[in-house]
């Protein structure tokens, strides 16, 4: 069975849709993964991989495969190129032509801006055996098509849920590049970061959720000139960690604050308390459903932004909330139910 979707790309919300994804499959199925990295996760997971880069190489995996799975995020989009729907549309067609079961597992949709997009996309969803979804806006735009599919929350709920120990903590920034923030753009919102610092009296670790995109973002704020002094000196950056190291810093954080969609998850199902800044609507979607604040990039911040995030520091999320959202996760295991006469 083939699984691809953007592994091996050294992104940690990518490592937890496959490790959740793994664990939900039937058992006796032997899955090959697609990815950037081979050796990387081939390390973290007892897979074999064909390299995702090379298409050729990824449809001649497929002949020896019984089922084709498009696992997790948001996969169907054309924001990175229009070519990047025609790799997966590839896949599908491909897969539906050696009448192979093709799974959309915790799928996003979109974002979709150009017309024969949409066309094609509608196109190969009309293919799908079985779709889960992982928000309602993507599922509420398939229905519009006439396309069904099981409603979930993300796949990343169901990564092991840990204990908070972070009364008193640091606060994390979880934070990305953002092409709309540069340069001026970053200011305003340091400025806040280090109100709530000095207020609070908390060192501020940036974690690189990312291992090549994030990583270098302090350093490269404080070569620009736009890190406030006090904020340097309580700044600290964290070196790239695994999916366990991640989850270990924010249970142990008093405030989470939190760019990155998986890395916003992963800090409430660690537990600790958390806010989202929101560079793309999936961002603003997974805060609504903890219940945490959630200020929107595109704007600047509001002057009362410190003290919204020191109302937070030290609250962790509502439980029932994440226990809902747990709970939701299991809707994708069922979209493999196809799967199991394969093991």
């Amino acid at each position: 069975m083939l699984l691809c979707g953007y592994y091996g790309e050294h992104n940690l919300g990518d490592d937890a849709l496959l490790q959740v994804l793994l664990s939900q499959l039937p058992a006796g199925v032997e899955p090959v993964v697609t990815a950037a990295d081979r050796q990387a996760v081939e390390a973290a997971f007892p897979v074999a991989t064909v390299d995702r880069r090379h298409l050729t190489a990824v449809l001649k995996a497929l002949v020896g495969c019984e089922a084709l799975v498009l696992g997790g995020g948001s996969l169907l989009q054309d924001s990175t190129s229009f070519l990047s729907l025609v790799y997966y549309g590839a896949l599908i067609t491909a897969a539906r032509l050696r009448r192979l079961p093709v799974l959309l597992w915790g799928q996003g949709l979109g974002p979709l801006r150009r017309r024969r997009s949409r066309l094609l996309t509608r196109s190969l969803l009309a293919m799908a055996t079985a779709i889960s979804w992982r928000d309602p806006a993507s599922a509420a735009l398939a229905r519009s098509w006439g396309i069904d599919g099981r409603l979930g929350s993300d796949p990343v709920w169901a990564v092991a849920p840990r204990a908070w120990t972070g009364s008193g903590g640091p606060i994390v920034l979880c934070w990305r590049p953002v092409a709309a923030l540069e340069p001026e753009g970053w200011r305003p919102w340091l400025e806040a970061v280090a109100a709530l610092a000095r207020q609070a009296e908390r060192p501020v670790l940036w974690l690189p959720f990312h291992g090549e995109q994030d990583c270098g973002l302090l350093e490269r704020l404080g070569a620009a000139g736009l890190l406030p002094s006090d904020l340097r000196e309580r700044s600290r950056a964290l070196p790239a960690p695994d999916l366990e190291g991640a989850m270990a810093t924010f249970a142990g954080a008093g405030l989470v604050l939190a760019m990155r969609l998986h890395g916003l998850i992963l800090a409430a199902q660690s537990g600790s308390p958390c806010a989202a800044l929101s560079y793309d609507p999936k961002v603003a979607s997974a805060a609504e459903g903890i219940g945490c604040p959630c200020h929107d990039l595109a704007l600047p911040p509001p002057p009362s932004i410190a003290t919204e995030w020191r109302a937070v520091l030290d609250h962790p999320p509502p439980p029932q909330r994440l226990a809902a959202l747990r709970e939701g996760a299991a809707a994708h295991r069922l979209t493999l139910e196809p799967l199991r006469r394969l093991g």
